[in-house]
């Protein structure tokens, strides 16, 4: 069996930065401990997976992939299969429909970049948190603690963000995934995102941590549209919209770095 990979750095127009996804698409589903095993041998924050679908509402199913767990939801590799499709496979439609363990995703080329169509998971103050949580961190100052899928951590600014340096060891036996934030310089908002517990200390760019990241700052900002950043070391930009109360939109480019062949047994 043969298999067709992309590399594509996602939420960046610069190769080398923003987070990069393998994307393996697929006629036919494979096993899972395979899909698994390749997103081992890739050994990237993601691989993503995408077959047509038997879903009538949508054009092909997704899943996600990090080295060591399936996960439920992705921003950046869906960006990236999006990307595959319109600029590599000639999806010729307006919209791309995604059906995923998260639901129906939307994905739309608009002024050059790629919307994402995502859940809007408000984050709730979040008082059941660890003592511990400043130091795990790295000694910060705490603003508020929220949580949705993820516990978000409020900073004092950007620099706390940028300068923060968590014990991995510790997030990691909490079994929870992090995302700290604060207000932006030059930008709305800021935010780094932690995951030891799924193989991942810190990812570059997280789409899906913004689906709680823009219900909490466009109430905090009273903004519906907003631009952010991501700190990590490859960095990443971030076009942002509350649309309503339960979808927002996520917009960022895509870069490609390379194709290449899986030739698995005979």
């Amino acid at each position: 069996m043969k298999l067709t990979l992309y590399q594509i750095d996602a939420f960046t127009n610069k190769l080398f930065s923003g987070n990069p996804a393998a994307v393996v698409p697929l006629d036919k589903w494979i096993d899972d401990k395979l899909m698994q095993n390749l997103a081992l041998e890739n050994n990237l924050a993601e691989t993503v997976f995408f077959a047509p679908s038997k879903d009538p509402d949508a054009d092909y199913d997704i899943r996600w992939f990090t080295p060591q767990v399936e996960i439920g939801l992705c921003g950046h590799a869906t960006l990236t299969s999006a990307y595959v499709l319109f600029e590599i496979l000639g999806f010729a439609k307006e919209q791309i429909v995604f059906n995923s363990k998260s639901g129906l995703l939307f994905v739309k080329k608009e002024e050059g970049r790629f919307v994402l169509n995502f859940p809007s998971w408000k984050p709730m103050p979040f008082n059941d948190y660890s003592k511990h949580l400043s130091e795990m961190l790295g000694g910060v100052k705490i603003i508020s603690v929220h949580k949705n899928r993820d516990i978000l951590v409020e900073l004092e600014n950007e620099a706390a963000v940028k300068n923060c340096v968590p014990d991995f060891t510790a997030l990691k036996k909490t079994r929870e995934k992090y995302i700290i934030t604060a207000k932006g310089n030059d930008c709305d908002f800021v935010s780094r995102f932690f995951a030891p517990a799924d193989g991942i200390d810190e990812d570059p760019v997280t789409g899906s941590a913004h689906s709680q990241l823009i219900p909490f700052w466009n109430e905090k900002l009273d903004k519906r549209e907003m631009f952010a950043k991501q700190l990590s070391a490859r960095g990443g930009e971030i076009w942002c919209a509350q649309l309503n109360t339960e979808r927002v939109a996520i917009g960022g480019q895509c870069v490609f770095y390379m194709k290449g062949e899986i030739a698995i047994g005979n």
